[in-house]
């Protein structure tokens, strides 16, 4: 199991940081998991779930 912090989430995926953070607010992306008191980051497995889950439903429609 891996940690993504923000920075590559954001490479990863090509979302801007407030847009990662307005579709975990409102549940279309993995939320992050608190990795110290002041930090925090995405599983890598999540990440790559939710990658997989867009690339079928962008198939579909």
């Amino acid at each position: 199991m891996r940690f993504l912090r923000r920075k590559e989430v954001e490479h990863r995926t090509g979302l801007a940081r407030a847009t990662i953070y307005a579709k975990v607010k409102a549940r279309q992306f993995p939320a992050p998991v608190k990795i110290s008191a002041g930090a925090v980051a995405w599983l890598e497995d999540d990440v790559t779930r939710w990658q997989a889950e867009r690339i079928a439903a962008s198939r579909t429609n």
